[in-house]
């Protein structure tokens, strides 16, 4: 699934070609300045101070009887070196601190924040003045000094947007899905901070040319070392005599800063671009799959070989210091090939039970009492890393938003092939294929064109059946359903369950199906628990549950079903809406 490079993008753009043009001229020149230059850039022969441009010298001479082009080219490694210098240290020193503090937050978080109020209190040309004075007037050293003064711009920038997105439900797709942090920040949040980070590297870059030009120009820098800013200041003392002194490093700073700005919104644009898409793949054969499990006895005694949850307390710390509990002693099994539907209203703890499952409960909850195995192995209290390992391969989970948790900024083939990449070490290739072999599992029409889509330009429908085939994409054992049909319509619904229930009976797959609609549960589960205020009231086989329920709770959500109640009278309009339509 191949995008249109991005400097193709880039050099389509009329002002992106213009500044990657101009930009790599200047760059080119300075880097092949002892090739190109006449002399060297402390050569002079005041003789020749103020001459005008000659065949030997295009751009005349200085007051002291230098080449202005070799000061002008050599300048240019200096000024523009520095300036190099100190986006590489601001982006070394904001960018990492600024995803660490705004993904994990705590108190990182809060002693980085208070650093960088403390550094962007500080008045940069003041630091900098300092500086001079004590570290002495080199401009590599002031480089570095400006490279930390400005590094805050970029930890806020950073910061402020992964704090606004770390909550978002692909993010959360992602956890479950078993990546590491390292590998989410890279992959889904780093992407949402590039182009905003592409754009403040242009601004820096100018603030630190304009500022090393600016100590130059006032003469607090090196005047043994040709810049840009030196020349200024060397034109600005004969400005009545030659004039034309400070039009050439004028001219370069000013190309300089707005190619820099041109070409970085040009870049933006590009990265940003989601549209010309191309490439093909081929048409591979559906890989054979396990043949289906045997479920245990209903309502065995003994603890599930695959799923089995025992008295688990789920709380949540309140700022009085207690906990506030959602989910009180739940005990659950899954067996293999069983279908288990978890019922309840909204609240009542079914989602916290899946989180705790899946190890992904939200800040502040933990699992305060309580045993969950998976096949045969305690995860509670499991190390993040080692829990990390289960999902994805082991525990799948299929989220109630389909939307929501896919990432915007990705085609669907990524998103299917990374999973693939990351747990089974397969190349790029293989997994395209087996992303490919995953829609076609999933029965979408068209595979081939749905991987190189975004998730916005496919259905609801479709998007759910796509978390399916991610969900599956490694063959996991146990999958978690979370309201998988709640978004789509009866038509979709009715295929979704089929696919779940096909699943199923090919892979010997476990399922714990999270949902409030009994219609859903009377068609796909084999056995039933009902939760209600973080507690499991009742349990046992569907038919049992459905028609002779012992709980009052359960006899609640089964009287709110209309199916067996009266059909309602037809409409009939108010008497007075009926007078007043007659009159």
């Amino acid at each position: 699934m191949r995008r249109t490079g991005t400097v193709r993008r880039v050099l389509r753009n009329p002002l992106g070609a213009l500044a990657a043009l101009v930009l790599a001229l200047l760059v080119l020149a300075v880097v092949l300045a002892p090739l190109i230059a006449p002399q060297g850039p402390g050569t002079s022969s005041l003789g020749e101070a103020f001459a005008q441009p000659s065949a030997a010298h295009p751009l005349g001479m200085d007051s002291a009887g230098r080449d202005i082009l070799s000061r002008i080219l050599y300048g240019g490694r200096n000024t523009l070196g520095g300036a190099v210098l100190a986006l590489a240290i601001a982006l070394a020193l904001g960018v990492p601190s600024g995803l660490f503090a705004g993904y994990y937050g705590g108190r990182f978080d809060a002693a980085a924040g208070w650093v960088v109020n403390l550094v962007m209190a500080l008045p940069a040309m003041v630091v900098l003045l300092a500086s001079r004075a004590i570290l002495g007037p080199k401009v590599w050293v002031l480089m570095v000094v400006l490279g930390v003064l400005v590094a805050p711009s970029f930890f806020r920038l950073v910061r402020g947007i992964v704090a606004n997105i770390r909550g978002e439900l692909y993010v959360d797709a992602a956890k479950v899905s078993g990546l590491s942090d390292a590998r989410i920040v890279a992959r889904h949040v780093l992407i949402v901070v590039r182009g905003p980070v592409i754009i403040q590297v242009s601004l820096v870059a100018g603030i630190a040319i304009a500022l090393q030009a600016g100590l130059e120009f006032l003469g607090i820098g090196s005047t043994s070392t040709a810049t840009w800013g030196a020349m200024l200041n060397e034109g600005f003392q004969n400005i009545q005599r030659a004039p034309r002194l400070m039009l050439w490093p004028g001219l370069a700073l000013g190309l300089t800063n707005a190619a820099l700005v041109l070409l970085a919104s040009a870049i933006r644009d590009a990265l940003e671009d989601r549209s010309g898409q191309d490439g093909t793949r081929r048409r591979r054969p559906v890989k054979s799959v396990r043949p289906n499990g045997t479920s245990d006895s209903e309502g065995s005694l003994e603890r599930s070989p695959l799923l089995s949850v025992r008295g688990v307390v789920v709380g949540y710390a309140q700022p009085d210091g207690t906990d506030k509990r959602v989910v009180q002693g739940v005990d659950l099994d899954v067996h293999p090939g069983e279908i288990v539907g978890l019922v309840g209203e909204s609240g009542s703890g079914k989602s916290q039970t899946a989180f705790a499952v899946l190890g992904t409960l939200p800040e502040g909850g933990r699992i305060a009492r309580g045993s969950i195995t998976v096949g045969g192995r305690e995860i509670v209290g499991l190390p993040e890393r080692e829990h990390r390992t289960l999902r994805g391969k082991t525990l799948a989970y299929v989220p109630q938003e389909p939307m929501s948790n896919l990432d915007p900024a990705f085609t669907i083939g990524s998103q299917l092939a990374e999973p693939l990449r990351h747990h089974l070490g397969m190349s790029r290739t293989e997994a395209a294929e087996r992303a490919l072999d995953l829609l076609r599992l999933v029965e979408i029409p068209d595979p081939e064109q749905v991987l190189r889509r975004y998730p916005h330009e496919i259905s609801g429908g479709m998007a759910q059946r796509v978390l399916i085939a991610g969900a599956m994409s490694c063959e996991p054992d146990i999958l978690i359903a979370d309201e998988p049909t709640t978004a789509l319509d009866v038509r979709v619904q009715a295929e979704v369950l089929d696919l779940l229930r096909r699943l199923r009976s090919e892979r010997g797959l476990g399922v714990l199906l999270v949902t409030h609609n009994l219609g859903v549960v009377a068609d796909l589960c084999d056995r039933v628990a009902v939760m209600n205020a973080g507690r499991i009231v009742e349990a046992g086989p569907t038919e049992q549950i459905l028609d002779a329920p012992q709980d009052p709770y359960t006899m609640t959500l089964l009287s709110a079903v209309l199916d067996d109640a009266p059909a309602r009278p037809a409409w009939q309009p108010h008497p007075s809406a009926a007078r007043t339509a007659t009159t």
